[in-house]
């Protein structure tokens, strides 16, 4: 299952190539990951537009400190 890494207006989120589409989690300072149900990435959103498509259902989350979506991978 290919992973990539973000940093999502501070919040660090894994989204992971399900044979299904995209599942997301929530990744914790422990390496731990838990579901975010909260973030759906549709399946027919390419891997190329997943920083892009975060940013646009995210952008609530922006702060002074954590302005935009990066990619950590």
């Amino acid at each position: 299952m290919k992973a990539l890494r973000f940093d999502v207006f501070g919040r660090r989120v894994l989204i992971a190539a399900s044979k299904n589409g995209w599942v997301t989690f929530y990744l914790g300072d422990d390496g731990k990951r838990r579901s975010a149900p909260d973030i759906v990435v549709p399946p027919d959103i390419p891997e190329s537009g997943i920083a892009q498509y975060l940013d646009d259902i995210c952008h609530e989350w922006a702060t002074e400190h954590h302005p935009s979506v990066k990619q950590l991978d």
